[in-house]
């Protein structure tokens, strides 16, 4: 009886000891790597979105996820070596904010688990087999929106009643242009408006676009997804006002820049949702079964002052849509 009270003893002991031990260990904090093409300072309201969507599921920077910041100033020819840089840290996962990013990350590495920020088509980019079932160690969310463009072009019949003629800016080959552009042809035909369609894949095609649309006696402006116009912004709305041009973009960061007016996806709630993909995989869902989810929140922005730079008014009942206006 002695020895087997002996052997409980020393049993429980070790076991204590080992709970102890195990205790004293501290957990694995996980490290995920946010890689952009784009700047610091532009990705700053998105990135806020993604911290809060963090927070909200219990994930504080520094104390229990570490976060591994990749940003490329908008030097395209960088993304690459970022990628590899976090793929060489040996990091959980890595978050994208863009296209270019995303492209970047999926070749270099097939194991990693990737989460798009935002992507304007995954499954034309080649980034998922399906939206259903992506398939691969790459999932998060798409802002394939289409229809969105037809209503781009009905804000602008709004504020240029006698709209007639608009210059479309963008690459008719990228991921998710062709369907838009299908979009503002039915949305054109309804309003009849004739279109322009100045091909912009390199930056110096920006200036060249301005030229034709002008020559072309446009009224205005439409400009589709494109990391080559948003990394030349400033050029863009520049020359927009330049040509006194009425304009409407794709992205926030054009009316921050100066642009006219934009009616976009929310990419600060897509990048919130972005945090909700992280902790499902860091709990051990693989990206190949998590469905991409597509755009749930859209917003309107008006830029007065490059309304009044342009000497267009922009009418009341547009203004009282817009869920921000510049001033």
């Amino acid at each position: 009886m002695r020895k087997k009270v002996i052997g409980l003893t020393l049993g429980a002991t070790v076991f204590a000891l080992s709970v102890s031990v195990e205790a004293q260990q501290p957990k694995k904090v996980p490290r995920i790597g946010f890689l952009t093409a784009t700047s610091a300072s532009s990705q700053a309201p998105r990135l806020e979105a993604f911290r809060q969507g963090l927070k909200d599921l219990g994930y504080f920077e520094g104390k229990n996820i570490t976060i591994e910041y990749r940003f490329a100033e908008e030097k395209l020819d960088r993304v690459a070596n970022l990628a590899a840089d976090l793929v060489h840290l040996k990091i959980d996962m890595i978050v994208t904010g863009g296209g270019t990013s995303t492209r970047a990350a999926k070749e270099a590495t097939a194991t990693i688990p990737i989460v798009m920020g935002f992507d304007n088509d995954p499954v034309g980019s080649g980034f998922v087999a399906s939206l259903a079932r992506p398939g691969g160690n790459i999932t998060g969310l798409s802002t394939l929106s289409p229809e969105i463009s037809g209503k781009q072009l009905e804000l602008l019949k709004e504020i240029v009643p006698k709209l007639s003629r608009v210059a479309v800016f963008g690459s008719s080959i990228a991921p998710g242009n062709a369907q838009a552009l299908k979009e503002i042809e039915v949305a054109a035909e309804a309003f009849g408006v004739k279109l322009q369609h100045p091909e912009v894949r390199d930056p110096k095609d920006i200036e060249t676009a301005f030229g034709a649309a002008s020559k072309g006696r446009a009224d205005a402006v439409l400009v589709l997804p494109s990391p080559i116009t948003l990394s030349q912004r400033r050029q863009v709305v520049d020359l927009a006002a330049k040509s006194r041009l009425p304009a409407i973009y794709w992205a926030t960061e054009f009316v921050e820049a100066g642009g006219l007016m934009t009616y976009s996806v929310s990419f600060t709630d897509l990048f919130r949702r972005a945090a909700a993909y992280v902790d499902k995989i860091l709990k051990g869902a693989k990206p190949a079964d998590l469905p991409v989810e597509q755009p749930r929140k859209f917003e309107l922005i008006i830029n007065l002052k490059a309304a009044k730079q342009i000497g267009l008014t922009v009418p009341p009942n547009v203004l009282a849509r817009a869920d921000r206006v510049i001033k």
